[in-house]
């Protein structure tokens, strides 16, 4: 009890590792919160957890509690998937890909997700998992980062034709980008042009948390 009272003015480090593929892991108490980052960016919890309840808030939770199967790219440590089971109270299959061993291990220990009966938690990559998988979702959370860099394969057209593919009619893509300078501006605006055709509905919520935009991506 006394380190969440401290904490409100000061973080508490709670543990601390490295991974080859995330570099340096923090799991730290701030403001009462335990929360995961990387070097330089929060990876779950805390401002992370803020900006992609915003973009399901714009889904509509009441249009996502119907839906049969959601897949995440990039669980970190799962605070959109306990956004989800614990705010919305979502109770149908979820599917999360996490390409570090490390993180996942974190994300049992530390945040319980091993305990979410309705999460079946992949330690795979995402581009592999998206080329194989025979299975379609209502929504697909993208939240992949590596400390603040996104991986380019994420904007390539191969694989948007491929998150289209295995998205039902009606489902969402939630798409969460960081905008650091005007490249990064310009690759996303490259990325929304893609879906201008008539089967898909864009809209963006631009400078949440300052740095990230979300994409939200409908199928007609």
């Amino acid at each position: 009890m006394l380190k969440k009272i401290i904490s409100y003015f000061y973080p508490i480090p709670i543990h601390k590792t490295t991974s080859e593929i995330s570099k340096s892991l923090e799991v730290t108490m701030v403001n009462g919160e335990i929360v995961l980052d990387s070097k330089n960016t929060n990876y779950s919890y805390g401002s992370l957890q803020r900006i992609l309840q915003k973009g399901l808030k714009h889904i509509g939770f009441e249009n996502i509690l119907p839906m049969q199967h959601i897949l995440v790219l990039g669980v970190a440590g799962g605070s959109v998937i306990k956004t989800l089971v614990e705010e919305i109270g979502y109770n149908r299959k979820i599917t999360g890909i996490e390409l570090d061993e490390k993180v996942i291990d974190l994300a049992n220990t530390y945040f319980g997700l091993n305990k979410i009966e309705n999460l079946q938690l992949i330690h795979h990559e995402a581009f592999e998992f998206v080329l194989r998988t025979k299975k379609t979702y209502d929504l697909i959370i993208i939240d992949i980062f590596q400390d603040k860099f996104m991986p380019d394969f994420l904007f390539e057209s191969f694989f948007q034709n491929r998150i289209t593919e295995i998205m039902n009619t009606n489902g969402y893509i939630l798409f969460n980008t960081m905008l650091l300078n005007s490249n990064d501006n310009e690759r996303n605006k490259k990325y929304l042009s893609f879906f201008d055709v008539h089967k898909f509905t864009v809209n963006t919520l631009p400078r949440v948390e300052e740095h990230n935009e979300l994409i939200i991506i409908q199928k007609k």
